[in-house]
């Protein structure tokens, strides 16, 4: 089965090929490619056997004269994703690939959080936890968790400076452990925000 995935939304689009293929799959780079090498990839068999492969292909479409034959392998047998972080709509290739039925996602970038929706769900966070979760959950899924935890740091900042009493030093500790978390950990960052909106108000 060939999928194709396209789109600035790096973070999501790796999740897909998760869905898609698992965590072990062959990863092939377009511009490393040759016409020759595709029969192998679409059509060969795996080093250890005839069971079905699991591949990503990556920027396929820099590549012209190896992307213009995409349509002669649309049978593949194999678990085949192809990754574009942009894709012409109007080529050849692309509406050959739509009119055989190829599955297709586009994951569109992400919004910059608003300051004051932040703020908003990190003042709810302080006195209602799990109403903060659901402010968040209608909002993770076009906005970049990473810089809607910087703005959160922003905000706890600034009520420090407004007020540095226990409760607000505690929060800011709280923050750099998340912020540590978020760097470290392979847990996805929208859980461990929710995680901490969940005991902000018990800081």
């Amino acid at each position: 089965m060939l999928s194709v995935f396209s789109g600035e939304n790096r973070l999501e689009a790796e999740k897909a090929v998760k869905r898609a293929l698992g965590t072990d799959y062959e990863v092939f780079e377009g511009e490393n490619l040759t016409v020759a090498d595709l029969p192998s990839i679409f059509l060969g068999t795996s080093l250890f056997g005839t069971e079905k492969r699991q591949i990503l292909l990556k920027e396929l479409s820099e590549n012209k004269e190896v992307w213009e034959k995409i349509p002669d392998y649309l049978a593949t047998e194999h678990d085949i994703v192809i990754w574009e972080s942009k894709i012409d709509k109007r080529s050849v290739v692309y509406k050959a690939m739509k009119a055989a039925g190829v599955m297709m996602q586009e994951f569109l970038a992400m919004k910059n959080p608003d300051a004051n929706v932040v703020f908003n769900i990190l003042d709810m966070a302080l006195r209602n936890g799990p109403q903060a979760v659901k402010m968040v959950e209608k909002i993770e899924l076009e906005q970049d968790p990473y810089m809607f935890f910087g703005l959160l740091v922003t905000q706890a900042i600034k009520k420090m400076e407004y007020q540095a009493g226990t409760k607000e030093k505690r929060l800011l500790k709280e923050l750099s452990v998340l912020d540590i978390q978020m760097k470290t950990t392979s847990v996805e960052p929208w859980l461990l925000v929710k995680s901490f909106l969940l005991r902000a108000s018990q800081i």
